[in-house]
């Protein structure tokens, strides 16, 4: 939601949002006699934690990854079946890699995540393009899919488990910038979007023991990590009753503050809300501690009651509009806010969409995710309502809202001029080697001069330009701080 979240804009329309999250999740590693294995995934966070639990799997069972999709051994795709552009991108790649697998008849292709949960016989039968297709609560099984597909077999397990969460699994930071990690603190969806996949590809909710989160977030603090986003499907419905005393349960509210205690060095983010689950109990603890991120994506899909109860959303508008409020009551204007808006659902009409446009304009988003509707076969959208919006009405639409979402960003930034930002440093800007790159409390992208400090400070920048989508400034010392207030 993210992060891995490209730092570019991020007013996206669908084939602009998939293209920058397509992140090859793979490093270089001694290899010696081992064999070599290349992981690239795409879409979510989640898809991204996964890797790196894969990569974990993977690594005891004697391979090291690789950033050479061409010359390794073992080639997992981590796929994304939200949309069809997404599963027809897989598609392209696996064409790509069997070239090269025509030319290393040794090499393996593996197809794993929510495509392979949802085309399991297509891709093995049909497409005849892939060894091995494993869903998402399968990776422990990896080594042994793979040691069938070496003997010419297919390795198949798509089982759906309502217990596994990969609790005890530590996670191999792949492409990692050394200062912002990922912590999978759930699993499955219990929601069931008339729109989505995720239910089916994913499987029902479970949550993570929160100790070994902890632990988690502790040891990536030990080894000099300054931030964690807390990813799951649904976050703010993370519940976990001790099993050994029923009565005792750890919300989400309790597990954000037992995050946020382990140092006020470390941020903590999270993502993804949904509209039903975020309570002033969670919103009050984020105005708690200084270092959870005054940041939410709390999606929206759509600002007509009408459409959200055929999409399945379980609230209305009002109800939504009501959750935004309580955010800038407790929160303050300050707090960042984005959302996802789908266009073009299905019946849904010119005022209807119009609904969409005014919920931009009462809420004032920072920034949004932006598509136009893609049936997905299998969901009960799917099976009940026809698709019946036109694709050119369908990106009109979207470009409407996009173009309202553009101003209210910039609109949103420019108020920020003036203002100064604490700004993690995550890296050198893509742009200038004399630039860093961070993210401000409300997870806005901002660029200063590099001067003299590294990776992993926190500096104060004064934001004297933006755009959109980044902010840029210089970096001040505290007496210049007091000079200015």
């Amino acid at each position: 939601m993210e992060n891995r979240i490209a730092e570019t804009l991020k007013i996206l329309t669908e084939t602009d949002k998939e293209a920058c999250e397509t992140v090859r999740v793979s490093e270089n590693e001694p290899i010696s006699n081992k064999k070599r294995l290349f992981i690239e995934s795409y879409g979510c966070q989640m898809n991204f934690a996964d890797s790196e639990i894969v990569a974990s799997v993977m690594r005891e069972a004697g391979f090291a990854t690789t950033s050479d999709a061409e010359n390794a051994d073992l080639v997992f795709l981590n796929t994304c079946a939200i949309r069809d552009n997404a599963e027809q991108r897989v598609r392209t790649r696996l064409k790509q890699l069997n070239v090269y697998k025509k030319k290393r008849p040794g090499m393996l292709i593996g197809v794993l995540g929510c495509m392979a949960e949802r085309l399991k016989a297509k891709l093995l039968e049909e497409e005849k393009m892939v060894d091995i297709v494993t869903g998402p609560d399968a990776y422990r099984d990896l080594p042994r899919l793979v040691e069938e597909a070496e003997t010419g077999q297919k390795g198949v397990n798509v089982f759906l488990s309502r217990e596994e969460t990969y609790a005890d699994i530590s996670p191999v930071r792949l492409n990692s910038n050394g200062i912002t990690a990922l912590i999978s603190i759930m699993r499955g969806c219990d929601n069931m979007c008339s729109f989505c996949v995720v239910p089916y590809t994913r499987g029902r909710e479970r949550s993570r023991d929160p100790e070994s989160i902890l632990k988690e977030a502790q040891d990536l603090f030990d080894n000099g990590y300054k931030e964690v986003t807390l990813l799951g499907q649904n976050v703010d419905s993370y519940k976990y009753a001790n099993p050994l005393d029923k009565n005792e349960i750890v919300s989400f509210a309790k597990l954000l503050e037992k995050v946020a205690l382990i140092s006020p060095e470390l941020r903590v983010r999270f993502s993804t809300s949904h509209p039903k689950d975020i309570t002033d109990e969670v919103l009050y603890t984020i105005k708690k501690y200084d270092n959870i991120c005054k940041y939410i994506h709390l999606p929206a899909q759509s600002g007509n009651t009408r459409v959200l109860e055929i999409m399945n959303r379980t609230y209305t508008r009002e109800w939504y509009l009501e959750r935004i409020d309580s955010i800038r009551r407790i929160l303050g204007d300050e707090c960042g806010i984005s959302h996802d808006m789908i266009a073009g659902f299905c019946t849904e009409t010119e005022e209807e969409h119009q609904d969409s446009l005014s919920l931009l304009e009462y809420v004032r988003f920072d920034f949004g995710y932006m598509f136009s509707y893609s049936e997905r076969p299998g969901t009960p959208a799917a099976k009940k309502f026809k698709d019946d919006i036109p694709a050119d009405v369908k990106q009109r639409r979207l470009a409407e809202i996009i173009e309202v979402q553009q101003r209210i960003s910039t609109e949103r930034n420019k108020k920020l001029i003036g203002t100064i930002q604490k700004v993690l440093v995550e890296g050198t800007s893509k742009r200038s080697v004399d630039d860093f790159s961070g993210r401000s409390d409300q997870n806005k992208v901002v660029i200063f001069p590099r001067e003299n400090f590294k990776k992993g400070d926190y500096v104060n920048v004064l934001i004297t330009e933006t755009t959109s989508a980044t902010l840029r400034g210089k970096a001040v010392v505290d007496e210049e701080i007091i000079q200015l207030a």
